[in-house]
Protein backbone atom coordinates (compact mmCIF):
# COMPACT_ATOMS: atom_id res chain seq x y z
CA UNK A 1 0.00 0.00 0.00
CA UNK A 2 1.37 3.40 -1.05
CA UNK A 3 0.56 6.35 1.18
CA UNK A 4 1.54 10.00 0.90
CA UNK A 5 1.16 12.33 3.89
CA UNK A 6 0.97 16.08 3.26
CA UNK A 7 1.77 18.53 6.07
CA UNK A 8 3.26 22.00 6.06
CA UNK A 9 6.39 21.00 8.02
CA UNK A 10 8.12 17.87 9.24
CA UNK A 11 9.04 19.24 12.67
CA UNK A 12 7.54 22.67 13.38
CA UNK A 13 4.31 22.40 15.37
CA UNK A 14 2.43 19.60 17.07
CA UNK A 15 0.74 18.44 13.87
CA UNK A 16 4.11 18.19 12.13
CA UNK A 17 5.56 16.04 14.90
CA UNK A 18 2.44 13.87 14.96
CA UNK A 19 2.47 13.50 11.16
CA UNK A 20 6.15 12.56 11.11
CA UNK A 21 5.53 9.97 13.81
CA UNK A 22 2.62 8.58 11.77
CA UNK A 23 4.87 8.41 8.71
CA UNK A 24 7.35 6.16 10.48
CA UNK A 25 4.66 4.14 12.22
CA UNK A 26 3.22 3.33 8.78
CA UNK A 27 6.68 2.49 7.42
CA UNK A 28 7.24 0.15 10.35
CA UNK A 29 3.86 -1.44 9.62
CA UNK A 30 5.01 -2.26 6.08
CA UNK A 31 3.37 0.57 4.13
CA UNK A 32 5.24 2.39 1.36
CA UNK A 33 4.84 5.82 2.96
CA UNK A 34 6.20 9.25 2.09
CA UNK A 35 5.66 12.78 3.37
CA UNK A 36 5.47 16.04 1.41
CA UNK A 37 6.23 19.37 3.14
CA UNK A 38 7.15 22.92 2.18
CA UNK A 39 9.25 23.37 5.33
CA UNK A 40 11.73 20.50 5.71
CA UNK A 41 14.00 20.76 8.75
CA UNK A 42 15.57 17.31 9.20
CA UNK A 43 17.36 14.78 6.99
CA UNK A 44 14.86 12.03 6.26
CA UNK A 45 14.70 10.27 2.91
CA UNK A 46 10.98 9.60 3.44
CA UNK A 47 10.28 13.36 3.57
CA UNK A 48 10.31 15.44 0.38
CA UNK A 49 10.29 19.24 0.20
CA UNK A 50 7.92 20.63 -2.44
CA UNK A 51 7.36 24.00 -4.05
CA UNK A 52 9.96 26.70 -4.60
CA UNK A 53 11.13 28.91 -1.73
CA UNK A 54 9.97 32.01 -3.60
CA UNK A 55 6.51 30.61 -4.42
CA UNK A 56 6.03 29.23 -0.90
CA UNK A 57 6.98 32.56 0.64
CA UNK A 58 4.65 34.43 -1.70
CA UNK A 59 1.71 32.16 -0.83
CA UNK A 60 2.38 32.63 2.87
CA UNK A 61 2.69 36.42 2.68
CA UNK A 62 -0.29 36.83 0.35
CA UNK A 63 -2.55 35.00 2.78
CA UNK A 64 -1.27 36.96 5.79
CA UNK A 65 -1.89 40.23 3.95
CA UNK A 66 -5.40 39.08 3.15
CA UNK A 67 -6.06 38.19 6.79
CA UNK A 68 -4.56 41.50 7.95
CA UNK A 69 -6.84 43.42 5.62
CA UNK A 70 -9.90 41.71 7.05
CA UNK A 71 -8.87 41.79 10.73
CA UNK A 72 -7.89 45.46 10.73
CA UNK A 73 -4.15 44.71 10.72
CA UNK A 74 -4.26 43.30 14.26
CA UNK A 75 -1.20 41.21 14.98
CA UNK A 76 -2.71 39.29 17.90
CA UNK A 77 -5.18 37.39 15.67
CA UNK A 78 -3.06 37.25 12.52
CA UNK A 79 -2.14 33.58 12.96
CA UNK A 80 -5.37 32.42 14.55
CA UNK A 81 -7.01 32.55 11.11
CA UNK A 82 -6.41 30.63 7.89
CA UNK A 83 -8.50 31.12 4.74
CA UNK A 84 -6.66 28.55 2.55
CA UNK A 85 -6.82 30.80 -0.50
CA UNK A 86 -3.18 30.31 -1.53
CA UNK A 87 -1.07 27.19 -1.92
CA UNK A 88 0.72 24.88 -4.32
CA UNK A 89 -0.82 22.32 -6.68
CA UNK A 90 0.37 18.82 -5.70
CA UNK A 91 -2.12 16.85 -7.78
CA UNK A 92 0.52 15.99 -10.42
CA UNK A 93 3.38 15.27 -8.02
CA UNK A 94 4.77 11.75 -8.69
CA UNK A 95 4.30 10.59 -5.08
CA UNK A 96 0.68 11.77 -5.16
CA UNK A 97 0.07 10.15 -8.54
CA UNK A 98 1.55 6.85 -7.32
CA UNK A 99 -0.22 6.84 -3.96
CA UNK A 100 -3.17 4.61 -3.17
CA UNK A 101 -4.20 6.90 -0.31
CA UNK A 102 -3.60 10.63 0.24
CA UNK A 103 -3.38 11.83 3.84
CA UNK A 104 -3.76 15.53 4.60
CA UNK A 105 -2.76 16.91 7.98
CA UNK A 106 -2.06 20.58 8.82
CA UNK A 107 -1.82 22.17 5.36
CA UNK A 108 -2.41 25.88 6.05
CA UNK A 109 -0.27 29.02 5.74
CA UNK A 110 0.54 28.65 2.06
CA UNK A 111 0.82 24.85 1.81
CA UNK A 112 -2.51 24.03 0.13
CA UNK A 113 -5.49 26.10 -0.91
CA UNK A 114 -9.04 24.79 -0.91
CA UNK A 115 -8.79 24.79 -4.70
CA UNK A 116 -5.62 22.69 -4.51
CA UNK A 117 -7.30 20.27 -2.10
CA UNK A 118 -10.15 19.98 -4.57
CA UNK A 119 -7.66 18.95 -7.26
CA UNK A 120 -6.31 16.23 -4.97
CA UNK A 121 -9.83 14.99 -4.20
CA UNK A 122 -10.65 15.01 -7.93
CA UNK A 123 -8.05 12.26 -8.44
CA UNK A 124 -10.63 9.89 -6.96
CA UNK A 125 -8.28 8.31 -4.44
CA UNK A 126 -9.29 8.03 -0.78
CA UNK A 127 -8.36 11.36 0.82
CA UNK A 128 -7.96 11.02 4.59
CA UNK A 129 -7.88 14.39 6.34
CA UNK A 130 -6.38 14.21 9.85
CA UNK A 131 -7.79 16.95 12.08
CA UNK A 132 -5.42 18.38 14.71
CA UNK A 133 -7.73 21.29 15.56
CA UNK A 134 -11.16 22.70 14.69
CA UNK A 135 -10.24 24.35 11.38
CA UNK A 136 -12.10 21.84 9.20
CA UNK A 137 -15.38 22.44 11.01
CA UNK A 138 -15.22 26.25 11.26
CA UNK A 139 -15.00 29.07 8.75
CA UNK A 140 -11.42 30.22 9.28
CA UNK A 141 -10.35 29.69 12.91
CA UNK A 142 -8.37 26.82 14.41
CA UNK A 143 -10.15 27.11 17.76
CA UNK A 144 -13.63 28.59 18.16
CA UNK A 145 -13.14 29.34 21.87
CA UNK A 146 -16.54 30.51 23.15
CA UNK A 147 -17.91 31.33 19.68
CA UNK A 148 -20.66 28.97 18.49
CA UNK A 149 -21.27 30.45 15.04
CA UNK A 150 -19.68 27.38 13.41
CA UNK A 151 -22.76 25.43 14.47
CA UNK A 152 -24.77 27.39 11.91
CA UNK A 153 -23.21 30.11 9.75
CA UNK A 154 -19.92 31.81 10.46
CA UNK A 155 -20.27 35.57 10.19
CA UNK A 156 -19.29 38.66 12.18
CA UNK A 157 -16.22 36.68 13.20
CA UNK A 158 -14.85 37.99 16.53
CA UNK A 159 -11.33 37.45 15.21
CA UNK A 160 -12.10 39.83 12.36
CA UNK A 161 -13.83 42.49 14.40
CA UNK A 162 -17.40 41.17 14.19
CA UNK A 163 -18.83 42.91 11.12
CA UNK A 164 -21.56 40.97 9.26
CA UNK A 165 -20.82 38.56 6.42
CA UNK A 166 -17.05 38.48 6.15
CA UNK A 167 -14.10 36.27 5.20
CA UNK A 168 -15.27 33.58 7.63
CA UNK A 169 -18.64 33.40 5.83
CA UNK A 170 -17.05 33.09 2.41
CA UNK A 171 -14.55 30.41 3.42
CA UNK A 172 -17.12 28.38 5.33
CA UNK A 173 -19.26 28.29 2.19
CA UNK A 174 -16.23 27.27 0.10
CA UNK A 175 -15.51 24.41 2.51
CA UNK A 176 -19.15 23.31 2.35
CA UNK A 177 -18.95 23.21 -1.43
CA UNK A 178 -15.72 21.18 -1.31
CA UNK A 179 -17.08 18.64 1.17
CA UNK A 180 -20.32 18.23 -0.77
CA UNK A 181 -18.64 17.81 -4.16
CA UNK A 182 -16.17 15.10 -3.17
CA UNK A 183 -17.43 12.00 -1.42
CA UNK A 184 -13.95 10.49 -1.10
CA UNK A 185 -12.85 12.80 1.76
CA UNK A 186 -12.79 11.01 5.11
CA UNK A 187 -12.01 12.98 8.27
CA UNK A 188 -9.97 11.73 11.22
CA UNK A 189 -10.23 13.88 14.35
CA UNK A 190 -7.52 12.88 16.82
CA UNK A 191 -9.79 12.99 19.89
CA UNK A 192 -13.40 12.32 20.79
CA UNK A 193 -13.79 15.92 21.92
CA UNK A 194 -12.90 17.07 18.41
CA UNK A 195 -15.31 14.50 16.99
CA UNK A 196 -18.07 16.12 19.09
CA UNK A 197 -17.18 19.51 17.61
CA UNK A 198 -17.48 18.04 14.12
CA UNK A 199 -20.97 16.73 14.87
CA UNK A 200 -21.96 20.16 16.20
CA UNK A 201 -20.66 21.90 13.07
CA UNK A 202 -22.99 22.74 10.21
CA UNK A 203 -20.11 21.89 7.86
CA UNK A 204 -19.40 18.39 9.16
CA UNK A 205 -22.56 17.22 10.87
CA UNK A 206 -22.96 14.41 8.36
CA UNK A 207 -19.35 13.99 7.25
CA UNK A 208 -17.66 10.56 7.35
CA UNK A 209 -15.50 10.49 10.49
CA UNK A 210 -13.20 8.03 12.28
CA UNK A 211 -11.44 8.95 15.53
CA UNK A 212 -7.81 7.82 15.63
CA UNK A 213 -5.36 9.19 18.19
CA UNK A 214 -1.88 10.43 17.33
CA UNK A 215 0.85 7.79 17.23
CA UNK A 216 3.22 8.13 20.16
CA UNK A 217 6.77 6.72 20.56
CA UNK A 218 6.19 5.20 24.02
CA UNK A 219 9.57 3.49 23.99
CA UNK A 220 11.35 6.87 24.00
CA UNK A 221 9.92 7.75 27.43
CA UNK A 222 11.03 5.85 30.52
CA UNK A 223 9.03 5.75 33.77
CA UNK A 224 12.25 5.71 35.80
CA UNK A 225 12.40 8.70 38.18
CA UNK A 226 15.63 10.73 38.06
CA UNK A 227 16.92 12.61 41.12
CA UNK A 228 15.89 16.24 41.72
CA UNK A 229 19.53 17.20 42.23
CA UNK A 230 20.13 16.80 38.47
CA UNK A 231 18.08 19.96 37.91
CA UNK A 232 19.02 21.77 41.12
CA UNK A 233 15.82 21.04 43.07
CA UNK A 234 15.60 20.05 46.73
CA UNK A 235 15.36 16.26 46.97
CA UNK A 236 12.40 16.49 49.37
CA UNK A 237 10.18 18.29 46.84
CA UNK A 238 7.45 16.88 44.63
CA UNK A 239 8.06 18.27 41.15
CA UNK A 240 5.27 19.53 38.89
CA UNK A 241 6.24 19.78 35.22
CA UNK A 242 4.54 22.07 32.71
CA UNK A 243 5.76 22.84 29.21
CA UNK A 244 4.72 24.40 25.91
CA UNK A 245 6.33 25.83 22.81
CA UNK A 246 5.28 29.21 24.28
CA UNK A 247 4.16 29.10 27.89
CA UNK A 248 2.26 32.39 27.75
CA UNK A 249 0.34 31.60 24.60
CA UNK A 250 -3.22 32.61 25.64
CA UNK A 251 -4.49 29.09 24.94
CA UNK A 252 -2.07 27.62 27.52
CA UNK A 253 -3.72 29.41 30.43
CA UNK A 254 -0.61 30.73 32.17
CA UNK A 255 -2.84 33.08 34.16
CA UNK A 256 -4.56 30.01 35.56
CA UNK A 257 -1.22 28.51 36.54
CA UNK A 258 -0.39 31.69 38.43
CA UNK A 259 -3.78 31.58 40.15
CA UNK A 260 -3.25 27.94 41.16
CA UNK A 261 0.14 28.68 42.72
CA UNK A 262 -1.28 31.68 44.59
CA UNK A 263 -4.15 29.62 45.98
CA UNK A 264 -1.80 26.88 47.15
CA UNK A 265 0.63 29.36 48.69
CA UNK A 266 -2.08 31.23 50.61
CA UNK A 267 -4.61 28.52 51.46
CA UNK A 268 -2.60 25.28 51.48
CA UNK A 269 0.77 26.16 53.05
CA UNK A 270 1.61 22.54 53.95
CA UNK A 271 1.13 21.51 50.32
CA UNK A 272 3.10 24.57 49.14
CA UNK A 273 6.10 23.45 51.22
CA UNK A 274 6.19 20.15 49.34
CA UNK A 275 6.07 21.46 45.76
CA UNK A 276 8.47 22.79 43.12
CA UNK A 277 7.34 23.85 39.64
CA UNK A 278 9.57 22.88 36.70
CA UNK A 279 8.76 24.82 33.51
CA UNK A 280 10.11 24.40 30.00
CA UNK A 281 9.43 26.25 26.77
CA UNK A 282 9.67 29.82 25.53
CA UNK A 283 7.88 32.76 27.09
CA UNK A 284 7.21 36.11 25.45
CA UNK A 285 6.59 38.06 28.66
CA UNK A 286 9.16 36.79 31.16
CA UNK A 287 7.80 39.11 33.86
CA UNK A 288 4.90 36.68 34.26
CA UNK A 289 7.30 34.23 35.90
CA UNK A 290 7.67 36.65 38.80
CA UNK A 291 3.97 36.21 39.59
CA UNK A 292 4.34 32.49 40.34
CA UNK A 293 3.82 32.02 44.07
CA UNK A 294 5.68 28.72 44.45
CA UNK A 295 9.36 27.83 44.02
CA UNK A 296 10.01 27.26 40.33
CA UNK A 297 12.70 26.57 37.76
CA UNK A 298 12.35 27.73 34.16
CA UNK A 299 14.56 25.79 31.75
CA UNK A 300 13.58 27.67 28.58
CA UNK A 301 13.38 25.76 25.31
CA UNK A 302 14.65 22.17 25.58
CA UNK A 303 15.39 19.49 23.01
CA UNK A 304 15.13 16.42 25.26
CA UNK A 305 11.72 16.63 26.93
CA UNK A 306 11.84 13.01 28.11
CA UNK A 307 14.65 13.81 30.54
CA UNK A 308 12.61 16.74 31.94
CA UNK A 309 9.55 14.63 32.68
CA UNK A 310 11.81 12.03 34.30
CA UNK A 311 12.44 14.57 37.07
CA UNK A 312 8.71 15.13 37.63
CA UNK A 313 5.96 13.62 39.74
CA UNK A 314 3.03 15.54 38.24
CA UNK A 315 2.48 16.91 34.73
CA UNK A 316 0.24 19.99 34.63
CA UNK A 317 -1.89 21.46 31.88
CA UNK A 318 -3.87 24.66 32.47
CA UNK A 319 -4.78 24.99 28.78
CA UNK A 320 -8.16 26.42 27.91
CA UNK A 321 -8.44 24.19 24.85
CA UNK A 322 -6.36 21.22 23.71
CA UNK A 323 -7.31 18.82 20.95
CA UNK A 324 -5.12 16.00 22.28
CA UNK A 325 -2.47 17.50 24.60
CA UNK A 326 0.89 15.91 23.82
CA UNK A 327 2.51 17.15 27.03
CA UNK A 328 0.05 15.08 29.08
CA UNK A 329 0.84 11.97 27.03
CA UNK A 330 4.59 12.59 27.29
CA UNK A 331 4.39 13.21 31.02
CA UNK A 332 2.22 10.20 31.70
CA UNK A 333 4.50 7.98 29.60
CA UNK A 334 7.34 9.17 31.83
CA UNK A 335 5.45 8.23 34.99
CA UNK A 336 4.08 11.67 35.91
CA UNK A 337 0.49 11.92 37.13
CA UNK A 338 -1.53 14.28 34.87
CA UNK A 339 -3.56 17.11 36.41
CA UNK A 340 -5.48 19.12 33.85
CA UNK A 341 -8.58 21.03 32.91
CA UNK A 342 -10.97 19.08 30.71
CA UNK A 343 -11.86 21.40 27.81
CA UNK A 344 -10.60 19.25 24.95
CA UNK A 345 -9.24 15.75 24.39
CA UNK A 346 -7.90 15.29 27.93
CA UNK A 347 -10.48 12.61 28.70
CA UNK A 348 -8.98 10.47 25.91
CA UNK A 349 -5.75 10.41 27.92
CA UNK A 350 -6.78 10.70 31.57
CA UNK A 351 -9.13 8.40 33.44
CA UNK A 352 -10.23 10.70 36.26
CA UNK A 353 -9.02 9.56 39.70
CA UNK A 354 -7.25 6.57 38.16
CA UNK A 355 -4.60 7.77 35.73
CA UNK A 356 -4.93 11.46 36.44
CA UNK A 357 -7.17 14.26 37.64
CA UNK A 358 -9.49 16.39 35.48
CA UNK A 359 -10.16 19.63 37.34
CA UNK A 360 -13.19 21.86 36.93
CA UNK A 361 -12.64 24.21 34.01
CA UNK A 362 -10.78 27.43 34.87
CA UNK A 363 -11.04 26.62 38.60
CA UNK A 364 -7.73 27.11 40.44
CA UNK A 365 -9.16 25.59 43.63
CA UNK A 366 -10.14 22.40 41.79
CA UNK A 367 -6.71 22.28 40.12
CA UNK A 368 -5.03 22.60 43.53
CA UNK A 369 -7.17 19.75 44.84
CA UNK A 370 -6.03 17.68 41.86
CA UNK A 371 -2.37 18.36 42.63
CA UNK A 372 -2.87 17.35 46.28
CA UNK A 373 -4.52 14.12 45.10
CA UNK A 374 -1.87 13.41 42.46
CA UNK A 375 1.15 13.47 44.77
CA UNK A 376 -0.50 10.88 47.03
CA UNK A 377 -2.23 8.70 44.43
CA UNK A 378 -1.45 4.95 44.77
CA UNK A 379 -0.50 4.52 41.13
CA UNK A 380 3.02 3.51 40.07
CA UNK A 381 5.01 5.24 37.37
CA UNK A 382 5.09 1.96 35.45
CA UNK A 383 1.30 1.74 35.50
CA UNK A 384 1.02 5.24 34.06
CA UNK A 385 3.55 4.36 31.34
CA UNK A 386 1.62 1.22 30.43
CA UNK A 387 -1.67 3.16 30.22
CA UNK A 388 -0.13 5.32 27.47
CA UNK A 389 1.23 2.27 25.66
CA UNK A 390 -2.21 0.66 25.58
CA UNK A 391 -3.81 3.73 23.98
CA UNK A 392 -1.21 5.49 21.87
CA UNK A 393 1.59 3.08 20.94
CA UNK A 394 2.65 3.71 17.33
CA UNK A 395 2.07 0.13 16.06
CA UNK A 396 -1.50 0.16 17.39
CA UNK A 397 -2.28 3.53 15.79
CA UNK A 398 -0.65 2.51 12.50
CA UNK A 399 -2.82 -0.61 12.39
CA UNK A 400 -5.94 1.51 12.87
CA UNK A 401 -4.91 3.67 9.91
CA UNK A 402 -4.11 0.67 7.73
CA UNK A 403 -7.53 -0.82 8.47
CA UNK A 404 -9.19 2.49 7.60
CA UNK A 405 -7.19 2.78 4.36
CA UNK A 406 -8.15 -0.74 3.33
CA UNK A 407 -11.83 -0.08 4.02
CA UNK A 408 -11.77 3.14 1.99
CA UNK A 409 -9.91 1.49 -0.89
CA UNK A 410 -12.52 -1.26 -1.11
CA UNK A 411 -15.25 1.39 -1.08
CA UNK A 412 -13.56 3.38 -3.87
CA UNK A 413 -13.33 0.45 -6.29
Amino acid sequence: MKVVIINRSDTIGGAAIASHRLLHALLDAGADAHMLVIDKRQPDSAVTAVGSKLRNKWNFLAERLQVARFNGFKRDTLFMIDPATHGIDLSQHPLVQQADVIVLAWVNQGMLSLKGIGKLAALGKPLVWVMHDMWNCTGICHHAYECEAFKAECCACPLLGGRGDDLSTRIQRAKASLYKKYGNIHFVPVSHWLEEKCHESSLMRHAPISVIANAFPVEQFSPQRLPNSDVGIDSSKKVMVMGAARLDDPVKGFDQLIAVTRHIASELPDLAQRLHLLLFGGIKDASLLEQIALPYTHLGAVSDVASIYAHGDVVLSTSRYETLPTTLIEGQASGCMPVTFGRGGQADIVEHLHTGYIANYNDPVSMAQGIAWAIEAPVTRQQLHEAVAQQFAAPKVAQQYVELFEKLLVKSR
